[in-house]
């Protein structure tokens, strides 16, 4: 389906595809054909699809499809096309053989992942000028192989209508947004990605597509009453929060769309993974409040199905919000198939907690609940934040910001947002942050606000706790390799005192037990009593009380452990911990 180069002994050209079962007559035009409507007639193959090759038609050519319908001639663009001019303009014939994809790459196990949340627009741009790009992106791809970033998970990169936008407005599923640098941009990001060790995930959206600038909508002519047409349900089924758009899951020409959709980006982009917009709006009708919708979970467990047959070492991710184990649960068992999702349990006790301005009010329980939280017995079911997109959007701030409004940059908003960041990168779960989150970023996410990189000289320190705290995750120093394990054992919650701490493993023993306590009261301990799993000295890996995160911190002195014999929290060994006010120590041997 769509345009298709071919070389036959005859010769060479395209061959167009195109679903159109309601037209009475289909043609190409092009520049091929002085964009002459009906001089190029597709051949109906007698199953609602239409072809027709193309001799010595080539790479870059442009064209639309002319369909008689009847409401009269409509000309439309590819609902298959690789490349576009804009979400008005023409189709583009694309030959993916063209990029000279070179070297290999092996996506991160999941065990292994640390996630950025990255907006093209937005990411590395200056303020007033055009757009953020792919190649303006690139520039910064050593900046985060250095901070210890290995997956980077793109904001839709559809074609949209304009220039700004989320992304989750887009018109055209399989071309990539102009404005960015298209298709060769996304390749040439994801080529010099994978140079660096860092993998791309793809925010893909299947609950709905457009409004606006959508060739897709009565793409033949016909519609029920008010509604789409052939991709879309026509009745009740077909209205979203954002439009009367949501792709009919039950038709198979439709399932196969996005089936294909999906595999393209992992096929012939060679990204590494997907993340699915509002999963909950494609098997429910309303959020979650309203009807089931038994074709979209069943579209979900047959996409997930395909990807593991073709690109098994890959990773799909839902963002459901509903903490809905049977979103993680294999499709043999009556799941959705999906590897990890996003994971509202955690997200908000987090922010909560470390938000509230009242010490005493602070819920160490809460937190507890959070770390412990897992899908079906798997730490890596589940994505973990405390910023993203939507959460520091749509009324919501940054953490810094939400701690204290208008001082992002206080004492209490650094201090209290990376311990935010610190149970992120040490709970079980696939750690992310959201682009600027490492800067002290302190605005609302806005799609025409592009990042303010002179954060990186003021807040240079927040920068390198974070980068501290992702080599600890990732075991860089061959000293925290239970970040990066299944165990976890919360062992000591003191709701008067606001402290909390907890033991992470993967096999155990030397440079594999971790324990992470967290102080969440603005009051120094000297001589803290802890239990830990074993005897003997406890190094102290970071203290993020350091004033070489900040000169305003206060270097409070967390000196290793002694742990002797004496059980305490239901461990065999304790020991005396310093920690500074509004603190994170991590201790390992």
């Amino acid at each position: 389906m769509g345009a298709t180069l071919y070389t036959h002994p005859s010769g060479t050209g395209t061959s167009f595809r195109v679903w159109a079962p309601n037209a009475s007559q289909v043609y190409v035009s092009g520049l091929f054909n002085g964009w002459y409507g009906t001089s190029a007639p597709l051949a109906s193959e007698g199953n609602g699809n239409w072809s027709l090759d193309v001799r010595n038609l080539g790479h870059g050519a442009h064209y639309r499809y002319v369909l008689d319908t009847v409401n009269g001639q409509e000309w439309k663009n590819d609902p298959r096309a690789k490349d576009i001019t804009n979400s008005i303009g023409d189709s583009i014939v694309h030959d993916p053989s063209l990029f000279p994809w070179s070297g290999s790459f092996s996506t991160p196990n999941w065990n292994e992942m640390v996630i950025y949340e990255m907006h093209i627009g937005t990411f590395y741009d200056n303020p007033g000028s055009a757009v953020g790009t792919f190649d303006r992106a690139i520039q910064k791809l050593d900046y985060l192989a250095d901070l210890g970033i290995n997956v980077i998970e793109l904001m839709p990169i559809c074609e949209f209508p304009g220039d700004y936008s989320w992304g989750y407005n887009y018109a055209h599923p399989f071309t990539v947004e102009s404005s960015y640098g298209g298709v060769w941009g996304l390749k040439n990001f994801i080529q010099e990605a994978h140079d660096r060790g860092i993998a791309v995930l793809i925010d893909v959206l299947y609950n709905h597509w457009g409004p606006n600038d959508l060739d897709m909508w009565r793409f033949d002519g016909w519609g029920l009453s008010t509604y789409g047409g052939i991709y879309f349900y026509n009745d009740w089924r077909a209205v979203t929060a954002w439009g009367d758009t949501r792709p009919d899951y039950g038709r198979g020409e439709v399932r196969q769309y996005i089936r294909d959709n999906a595999l393209y980006w992992l096929e012939e982009c060679r990204a590494d993974g997907l993340r699915w917009d509002s999963t909950v709006n494609i098997r429910t009708q309303n959020n979650g409040f309203g009807g089931d919708l038994p074709d979209g979970w069943s579209l979900m467990q047959w996409v997930n199905n395909e990807i593991d047959w073709f690109q098994g070492w890959k990773i799909s991710i839902a963002e459901d919000l509903w903490s809905n184990e049977w979103i993680t649960k294999d499709t043999g068992v009556g799941g959705a198939g999906f590897d990890s999702q996003w994971d509202s349990d955690f997200v908000h006790p987090v922010r909560n907690e470390i938000v509230i301005p009242d010490d005493n009010n602070r819920n160490m329980y809460a937190l507890r609940d959070a770390i412990y939280h897992y899908y079906n017995g798997d730490a890596f079911q589940r994505v973990i934040y405390t910023e993203s997109h939507d959460e520091v959007a749509n009324g919501r701030s940054r953490v810094p910001e939400e701690i204290w409004p208008g001082n992002a940059g206080s004492w209490y908003s650094k201090k209290r947002s990376t311990l935010g960041g610190v149970l992120v990168m040490t709970s079980p779960g696939i750690p992310m942050i959201f682009q600027g989150q490492e800067l002290l970023e302190d605005e609302y996410f806005r799609d025409d606000d592009p990042l303010d990189w002179n954060k990186l000289n003021l807040y240079g320190g927040i920068h390198d706790m974070y980068r501290d705290l992702i080599r600890l995750r990732r075991n860089w120093y061959n000293n925290t390799r239970g970040l990066k394990g299944q165990g976890v054992n919360v062992h000591h919650v003191n709701n008067n005192d606001k402290v909390i701490a907890f033991h992470r493993w993967d096999q155990g023993g030397g440079g594999d037990d971790v324990i992470v306590v967290v102080n969440l009261r603005d009051r120094s301990y000297n001589s803290y009593n802890l239990g830990f799993p074993h005897g003997g000295t406890w190094r102290v890996r970071f203290n993020s009380d350091w004033n070489g995160y900040d000169s305003s911190f206060g270097n409070h002195p967390s000196w290793d452990v002694q742990a002797n014999s004496g059980t305490k929290d239901g461990m065999p060994y304790n020991g005396n911990l310093s920690i500074g006010p509004y603190t994170a120590v991590i201790l390992s041997q």
